[in-house]
C-alpha cells in the first residue's frame, strides 16, 4: 500500500514538514481545497509526496509561475522517483518559449495557422499513399519554397507526425517513431527546459512534451496552462483527462489573483484605432458593417482625447458614458450591435490573415475583444473601467479587481487543490480573499530555520506615508537608516514603494556608501538581469554590493539568492499601491463584500505580501544568515503587525534610530 513514506524522498522530516503531508494527503484523499504557509525550509515542495500516496491512478499537475519554480520541483521528482522509480514525470512551458519556428506574429496564432495548414497538405498526401510525411518529396519541396517569415508550414509539426490506415477506410494520424521514442526517452531521462530545443531537434518540442504528458504521473506546467480557460481546457483534451480527474498543487499562490486579475483584464490604445481604421477601409466594400463601424471609431477617438485634460494618471470612465457617446449619431442602436459586427469583421479578418501566413492580431481584433468586455462586464462591479495617462498615450483598460470567482471555479472542479507559499500569510486572509466563506483547510507553519541566524528589525520613527514625504527631518532619518544598514558587510538590498521613491533615496544615500557598489534598478528591463548578474557574482570575488530595487519589480520576487548573495534586505516603507479613484472604488466593493475588513484584503494585504517577498530573498538554506528590517514604523501597528507570520511577529525589534545602530553593533555576520 501506498503512504506519504512510499514517495518521500529524504531520510528525514523537518519540523512540521510530516503534519503539512497529512493534511495535504488527507484533502487529496477526501477531496476540497487546502492552503498551507509553508516558510522557505519547510519543504513544502515535497506534498507532491502526499498526492502520488493518494493518487489511486489519477494525474498530478503542479502548477509554477517562474522557471525557477519549475526546476525546484523538477528537482524534487527526481530524488522521488530514486525512491519510487515506477513514477513518470514531464512538464510543459509556454509555446512562446518552445517553439522553434521562425516568423512575425503571436506564436499561438501561429501555431494554430501553420498546423491547420500542415494537417491539411499531410492528409492530402497520405491519402495518395505518402505516410511519412517527413520523406514525401513533394511536401520537402514546399517547406524549401516557404517564405520564412511568414511560414505556411511547420516543419518541426510534420517531422512529429505520421499516418496509419484507419479502421475501416482512409487513414489515421499519429505522433512519428521518432517522436514516439524521444518522448520515452525524456520522461526516463528529464531535460532541462533550456535544453529542450536542441533535445527536440527537428521536432516540434509542444508536441513532444505534450505527447509524453499523457503517459506520464505528474505533468508540471505554467498558471497560465491553468488560469486562462481555453488554454486549460484545450490542453486536458490533448491529455486526455477531466479536471475531475486530476489533483492539482499551485505553487507561490500568492501570486494567483494577479495572475487571474491580470488575464481577465484588457486594454485598448488609441493608435489601435487609427489602424483599425485603416484596416476597415480596406474591408468596406466586400463587408457589410465595415464602413458603419469604421464611423463609429471617431467618436471612440474623441472620447480618448477627452480624456488627455486630466490631471490624473489613472482613473475610472463610466462605461454608460462611454456607450452613449460611441453609438451617438452612428447608425447602430446600442453597442450590442457594433460589437456583433465587429466580431463577424474581426473573424473574416483573421481567418483571411491566416491563409495569407500573417498571424499578427490586427487592431479589428484587439478593439474587438475591448468592447466585449467591456459589454460583458459593465453590470460586473468585480470589473472596473480605467484609464491610464502614458508616454505613449491613453490607455483604455477593463480590469478585473476580484480574482475569487475564477480561482474558486478552478480549485473548485479538480479532485482537489493544494496551494502553497512561502508568503502566504496571514492564511485565513488569503482564504478570504481568494474563496470567500468556502470551505478550505488551513495551516500555517513556524519557520524552521535557526533564529540565531537571523535579526529581524522594525523602524518605529519613519514613514514614507504621503503627507511625510516632505519632511525633512523623516526624509534624513530614513537616509539615516540606509547608511546604517549599508555599512554592515556583505550584499545588501533596500526595496521601495516606488521608482521614485527609490531615485529619491538613492540620490541622498549612494555617494554616502562606501566600499560597495551601488545598484539602482531600471525603470525597463533593459540592462536589469545582466545588473542582477554583476551583482549576485560580487561576494565570489571578496567584493559587495549594495542594490536599490522596487518591492514587487524586477528584482524583489522569484529570485533566489542564496548564501553570501544576499546578506540583508531592508524594506522602505509600506509599498502600497498608489491612492486614487479607482484604488477607492475597489476598496468600497471590497467593503461591500467583507466588510470592514474588505480594505485591508485588497490595499493592505498585497503590500505586506510584497515586503515579506523582498524580505525572503535573503534566508534561503539553514545555514544562511542575514539582518531583515522593515524600514516603516507602520509595521509597528497592530493591524499591519497581525499581518506578518507569527514566527516574525515574536521575533521583530522594535526600535527608534539610535537604537536600531546598537541593535546592528551587536549583530555577528
Amino acid at each position: 500500500m501506498n503512504t506519504i513514506d512510499t514517495f518521500f524522498p529524504y531520510s528525514e522530516y523537518r519540523p512540521g514538514q510530516r503534519h503539512m503531508l497529512e493534511v495535504a494527503a488527507t484533502v487529496a484523499r477526501d477531496g476540497g481545497i487546502a492552503m498551507i504557509d509553508a516558510p522557505t525550509g519547510s519543504g513544502k515542495s515535497s506534498v507532491v509526496a502526499s498526492l502520488l500516496a493518494e493518487r489511486k491512478g489519477r494525474k498530478v499537475v503542479i502548477a509554477v509561475r517562474t522557471v525557477s519554480q519549475l526546476t525546484t520541483f523538477i528537482r524534487e521528482l527526481e530524488l522521488v522517483k530514486k525512491k519510487a522509480p515506477q513514477i513518470k514525470t514531464v512538464y510543459l512551458v509556454g509555446k512562446k518559449s518552445m517553439c522553434p519556428l521562425g516568423g512575425e506574429g503571436d506564436v499561438y496564432r501561429r501555431c494554430e495557422g501553420v498546423k491547420a495548414f500542415s494537417n491539411s497538405l499531410m492528409r492530402d498526401r497520405a491519402e495518395k499513399g505518402a505516410m511519412i510525411p517527413a520523406k514525401d518529396p513533394f511536401i520537402i519541396q514546399q517547406i524549401r519554397r516557404m517564405d520564412k517569415e511568414h511560414p505556411l508550414l511547420c516543419p518541426y509539426y510534420i517531422n512529429s507526425k505520421m499516418f496509419v490506415p484507419a479502421e475501416g477506410v482512409g487513414v489515421r494520424m499519429v505522433p512519428s517513431t521518432e517522436l514516439r521514442n524521444k518522448a520515452d526517452r525524456v520522461i526516463q531521462n528529464p531535460v532541462p527546459p533550456r535544453d529542450l530545443t536542441e533535445y527536440s531537434s527537428s521536432l516540434c518540442p509542444y508536441e513532444l512534451m505534450m505527447h509524453a504528458a499523457k503517459n506520464t504521473d505528474v505533468v508540471i506546467l505554467n498558471y497560465h496552462h491553468l488560469f486562462d480557460r481555453q488554454i486549460r481546457e484545450q490542453l486536458y483534451a490533448n491529455l486526455g483527462v477531466e479536471d475531475k480527474d486530476i489533483l492539482l498543487l499551485i505553487d507561490e499562490a500568492h501570486n494567483c489573483g494577479d495572475v487571474i486579475t491580470g488575464i481577465e483584464s484588457v486594454t485598448m490604445v488609441e493608435r489601435d484605432l487609427e489602424q483599425a481604421s485603416r484596416e476597415l477601409s480596406g474591408m468596406a466594400r466586400r463587408h457589410k458593417g465595415a464602413e458603419a463601424v469604421r464611423h463609429v471609431l471617431p467618436r471612440l477617438t474623441e472620447f480618448i482625447r477627452g480624456l488627455q485634460n486630466s490631471v490624473e494618471a489613472e482613473d475610472w470612465f463610466d462605461p454608460a458614458i462611454f456607450d452613449r457617446m460611441i453609438v451617438r449619431e452612428s447608425l447602430y442602436k446600442d453597442m450590442d450591435e457594433i460589437v456583433d459586427d465587429l466580431m463577424g469583421l474581426s473573424e473574416t479578418i483573421r481567418e483571411k490573415n491566416i491563409k495569407g501566413g500573417e498571424f499578427r492580431e490586427t487592431a479589428i481584433e484587439r478593439l474587438t475583444e475591448f468592447l466585449l468586455r467591456l459589454s460583458n462586464s459593465a453590470t460586473d462591479p468585480a470589473f472596473l473601467t480605467v484609464y491610464r495617462k502614458e508616454e505613449s498615450g491613453i490607455t483604455l483598460e477593463v480590469r478585473s479587481i476580484d480574482p475569487a470567482a475564477s480561482l474558486s471555479e478552478v480549485c473548485g472542479s479538480h479532485a482537489c487543490a493544494i496551494l502553497i507559499s512561502g508568503t502566504l500569510s496571514p492564511v485565513e486572509s488569503f482564504q478570504k480573499y481568494y474563496f470567500g466563506n468556502g470551505n478550505v483547510t488551513t495551516l500555517s507553519l513556524p519557520n524552521a530555520f535557526p533564529k540565531e541566524n537571523r535579526l529581524i528589525a522594525c523602524a518605529n520613527d519613519i514613514t514614507t506615508v504621503y503627507s511625510m514625504r516632505q519632511n525633512k527631518e523623516n526624509t534624513n532619518r530614513i537616509a539615516g537608516y540606509i547608511r546604517a544598514f549599508c555599512s554592515l558587510k556583505g550584499n545588501r538590498a533596500i526595496y521601495f514603494p516606488s521608482y521614485q521613491i527609490l531615485e529619491t533615496y538613492a540620490e541622498l544615500t549612494a555617494r554616502d556608501i562606501r566600499g560597495k557598489k551601488v545598484f539602482i534598478e531600471p525603470r525597463d528591463a533593459a540592462g536589469a538581469s545582466a545588473a542582477l548578474t554583476e551583482f549576485l557574482s560580487l561576494p565570489a570575488r571578496r567584493e559587495s554590493g549594495v542594490m536599490f530595487a522596487v518591492a514587487g519589480g524586477k528584482w524583489s520576487e522569484g529570485l533566489d539568492y542564496r548564501g553570501e548573495m544576499l546578506s540583508g534586505a531592508m524594506v522602505i516603507g509600506l509599498p502600497l499601491a498608489p491612492f486614487n479613484r479607482v484604488r477607492k472604488m475597489m476598496i468600497e466593493y471590497y467593503r461591500h463584500k467583507f466588510g470592514p475588513e474588505g480594505e485591508f484584503l485588497c490595499y493592505t494585504l498585497p503590500a505586506v505580501n510584497r515586503s515579506l517577498q523582498a524580505l525572503g530573498r535573503v534566508l534561503r538554506t539553514p545555514e544562511d544568515r542575514g539582518v531583515l528590517v522593515l524600514g516603516e514604523k507602520r509595521f509597528c501597528e497592530k493591524k499591519v503587525r497581525d499581518a506578518l507570520p507569527g514566527w516574525m511577529q515574536e521575533e521583530i525589534i522594535a526600535c527608534d534610530y539610535d537604537r536600531f545602530r546598537e541593535v546592528l553593533a551587536q549583530w555577528k555576520p
